[in-house]
């Protein structure tokens, strides 16, 4: 069996060969399995046990499998379906999606293909246990929804990558461009974990020379260096007991790398210009927007470093690559701005937020977040026009549409599939069946082009 965590599984079947082999098959992989031979069975089950799955066939004699998906329904409109069906009613197995089936498979059914969908919804079940568990969490640490806006799966990801390594002492790696949210991030790891009654320090590598650095982490001596007039705590010491983010761990300088190494492999450090061992119980997180990997093949990071704090990757990726989370983010900035500049910004007019949606932002949310306050502070009237946007925005956005089709084929090609994906299911009001009719493909095809762009 995968990794997934094990389902109850009810499987509806009137033939009995077909229900044994599934029934065993689901057995070998983990899952509990029960089986009912038709719809009025499968009910009383339901009412009176508990099931994660359901696996409906659709023609049965009585109730069939519609009916008895809809029963299903009213009984736990939260337990997962999958329709099995014959070749000639994949048009109706459809149907019974839209009727709340999670998906179908056809007869004769491939056991394999059958075990993918189940281990996705294994998957997206552990994933919503997890995110109730870690919301909880929030809530009881004060962590409101303002705290974290996202809605892309990719970010869902993080998060629940965060919540899980929270409560661990282990190193965490948060790498992605800048203004993705690496500290953000790194504040929720401290505030879900056993160390936020402390506060967390932070320190930004690439902010100091070299010497000042050293002294900022670990302290100095009076009369460690010209200036140093006394004694100084640095910072390993301040954090004791709680987190210290390093941010832009890339750009330490070798001396610090090799103080820092120490630290992580004896728990132990020196002040600068001192010769007393001192320790601290503390959480390293740190945060690049550099690839460390060629760093060490150019020799200005330690391996051995780099290991050390590598425990645990967490990688945010860039706004242009979740744009799920522009509207969500751009109606948060709107709510906050306006109400620091005490103006009453209803929202975005539709070719502004066109545009909003359009552009790449390589400055990621900090960038989105500069634009938002920007046409806050400019507008004239409760709702943001394209006026209040900078111009590069609209320029922009305007030559990545007209740059279409002069990079590789397939990246031309796949440019202009996703903008035809786009305009379909804005024409249709993200009706997928009548999206797909006007695409000319299936809707299970159109549901597919979905999930490689992205797309909701």
């Amino acid at each position: 069996m995968s990794n997934m965590q094990t389902l109850s599984i009810l499987v509806v079947e009137d033939g009995h060969s077909q229900r044994e082999i599934l029934r065993d098959f689901l057995k070998d992989e983990g899952h509990d399995v029960s089986e009912a031979e038709n719809g009025e069975k499968a009910l009383k089950q339901l009412r009176e046990d508990y099931f994660d799955l359901l696996l409906i066939d659709y023609k049965m004699p009585g109730m069939d499998g519609m009916e008895l998906l809809k029963g299903v329904k009213r009984i736990n409109p939260e337990v997962d379906v999958i329709m099995m069906t014959a070749y000639g009613t994949v048009e109706t197995a459809v149907q019974a999606m839209k009727a709340g089936a999670v998906d179908y498979v056809t007869k004769p059914i491939e056991l394999d293909e059958l075990l993918i969908l189940i281990d996705r919804i294994s998957e997206r079940r552990t994933l919503l246990k997890e995110n109730e568990i870690l919301r909880d969490e929030l809530g009881r640490k004060g962590v409101t929804a303002n705290d974290i806006i996202f809605r892309s799966p990719v970010m869902n990801e993080v998060i629940n990558m965060a919540g899980r390594v929270a409560t661990s002492m282990a190193t965490v790696l948060i790498q992605g461009e800048s203004g993705t949210g690496k500290e953000l991030v790194a504040r929720l790891i401290h505030t879900l974990s056993p160390r936020s009654e402390k506060p967390m320090t932070v320190v930004n590598c690439a902010a100091l020379p070299e010497t000042l650095l050293e002294s900022e982490l670990f302290g100095h001596e009076k009369g460690a260096f010209t200036g140093a007039a006394q004694r100084r705590i640095g910072r390993f010491e301040e954090a004791d007991g709680g987190s210290l983010f390093l941010d832009e761990i890339g750009e330490l300088p070798q001396p610090v790398q090799v103080k820092l190494l120490r630290f992580l492999q004896e728990r132990e450090f020196q002040r600068l210009g001192g010769n007393r061992t001192l320790h601290s119980d503390v959480r390293i997180i740190s945060a690049t927007n550099r690839d460390l990997k060629t760093k060490i093949g150019e020799g200005s990071f330690r391996e051995d470093l780099f290991y050390r704090l590598n425990v645990v990757a967490i990688t945010i990726p860039p706004l242009r690559e979740r744009k799920e989370d522009l509207s969500p983010l751009i109606d948060h900035f709107l709510r906050r701005f306006s109400s620091q500049n005490e103006k009453e910004i209803e929202g975005v007019l539709p070719e502004a937020k066109d545009l909003l949606l359009k552009y790449d932002y390589p400055g990621n949310v900090r960038e989105l977040e500069n634009i938002i306050e920007r046409a806050v502070v400019i507008a004239r009237r409760s709702l943001i026009s394209t006026r209040d946007l900078p111009f590069y925005a609209e320029r922009l956005s305007s030559d990545r549409e007209e740059k279409i089709g002069l990079g590789t084929l397939k990246d031309s090609v796949e440019a202009l599939e996703r903008k035809m994906i786009i305009e379909a299911m804005e024409k249709t009001k993200n009706h997928q069946t009548r999206a797909a009719d006007l695409l000319g493909i299936s809707e299970r095809m159109l549901r597919y082009k979905l999930k490689k762009y992205a797309l909701k």
